[in-house]
C-alpha cells in the first residue's frame, strides 16, 4: 500500500486553476447525493467544526474546523481523504488550501450560474482570509470585471486592495451595493449587513460569512426579494442562521428554495431572466471539501 500523499499550500495551489474546480464541482454532484454529518461544539464564540461526506463513487472526507474569531489565525483544522473502494487514508491536504478553493469555488460556480454574464461590477463584502480566495476565484470567472472591496474596517479594505492592483475601496456600503452586479459577501457578523431595501433588478447576492445558527448577513427583505438558491439544503436550511432565522420566523418557507447544487443536471439551477434578483447562500458542507480535496489530489498526482 502506498503512502498518503502530503499536500502542502503553496506546492498544492500552484497545480490549480479556478474553472477547473466550479467543472469538477459540478461533476461531483452528478454523482450519488453525499451523506454528510455536521457536528458542532462551542464555548462562546469559539467554534470546534466536524464534517465527514461520503460519497458513493467519489470516497469519503472528514475535516475538522477550529474557529476562534479573537485569535490569527482565527480558522485552522485539518483535512484527510479516504478511498472509496477500501476505506484506506489516501491524502492528508492542508486545511486552508481546502478550505479556500471550496469556498471561494462553491461561490463562483454559483455565480456563473445565476448571475448575469455580462456583470462588471463586483463588490466584495469583508476583508478577511476569505477575501483574497473570492478575489482570485471571481476575477478567473469574471476577467473583464471592476472589482470593489468594502471592510468595517477601512484600512483592511486598503490593505486587500493593494495586494490586487485595480481593486478600488468603498468608503459607503449601500451606494457600494447598488452600483454593484455581484455582490459577494464574506464576514463574520450575526446581524444583517446587506439589506433588501439596497438591491436593484438584475443583482447576484453571494452570501458566504454565516456558518453558526446565530449568524446572518442579508435581512429578511433580501431574501424576499430575490429567487433563493444554496449549494446544499442538507446543510443549509436546518443549520445556518441566514435561512433558520426567518425559516422559524414564518418569514419565508423552505420551498421557496428554488435549488440546490443536486438541482444542476436538471437545469433548475440557473438565472430565468435579466431582471430578477438571485441569492445564493453558501453552505461549504463537507461533501464540497470532499469535492475540492479530491480535485486537488488529482492534480497532485498528475504532477
Amino acid at each position: 500500500m502506498s503512502a498518503p500523499a502530503i499536500i502542502p499550500f503553496d506546492e498544492g495551489q500552484a497545480r490549480l486553476d479556478w474553472l477547473a474546480l466550479t467543472r469538477a464541482l459540478e461533476e461531483g454532484h452528478k454523482l450519488p447525493r453525499a451523506e454528510v454529518t455536521d457536528s458542532f461544539l462551542y464555548r462562546g464564540q469559539d467554534t470546534l467544526l466536524n464534517r465527514a461526506a461520503w460519497i458513493d463513487g467519489l470516497g469519503l472526507a472528514v475535516k475538522s474546523a477550529t474557529v476562534f474569531p479573537a485569535q490569527t489565525p482565527s480558522i485552522n483544522g485539518g483535512v484527510t481523504l479516504y478511498s472509496d473502494r477500501n476505506g484506506a487514508l489516501e491524502a492528508v491536504v492542508d486545511f486552508h488550501l481546502v478550505t479556500k478553493w471550496k469556498t471561494a469555488g462553491d461561490s463562483l460556480l454559483a455565480a456563473l450560474k445565476l448571475a448575469r454574464p455580462d456583470s462588471r461590477k463586483i463588490l466584495i463584502v469583508g476583508a478577511g482570509t476569505l477575501a483574497h480566495g473570492l478575489r482570485e476565484a471571481y476575477g478567473a470567472g469574471f476577467p473583464e470585471a471592476e472589482f470593489t472591496v468594502w471592510n468595517r474596517t477601512a484600512a483592511r479594505a486598503e490593505e486587500l486592495a493593494a495586494v490586487y492592483p485595480g481593486t478600488q475601496v468603498a468608503g459607503d456600503l449601500e451606494q457600494a451595493v447598488a452600483e454593484a452586479d455581484i455582490i459577494t459577501c464574506a464576514t463574520m457578523s450575526t446581524e444583517p449587513v446587506i439589506k433588501g431595501a439596497w438591491l436593484h433588478a438584475g443583482q447576484h447576492l453571494d452570501l458566504i460569512g454565516a456558518y453558526r445558527p446565530d449568524m446572518r448577513e442579508a435581512d429578511d427583505a433580501a431574501l424576499l426579494a430575490a429567487r433563493k438558491f444554496m449549494d446544499s439544503r442538507d446543510t443549509v436550511l436546518g443549520h445556518i442562521g441566514e435561512f433558520k432565522i426567518p425559516l422559524a420566523a414564518g418569514i419565508i418557507a423552505a420551498s421557496e428554495v428554488v435549488a440546490d447544487y443536486y438541482d444542476m443536471a436538471r437545469g433548475g439551477f440557473a438565472r430565468t431572466s435579466a431582471d430578477e434578483i438571485t441569492l445564493f447562500k453558501n453552505g461549504g458542507g463537507a461533501h464540497l471539501d470532499l469535492m475540492t480535496g479530491r480535485y486537488i489530489l488529482e492534480r497532485w498526482t498528475e504532477g
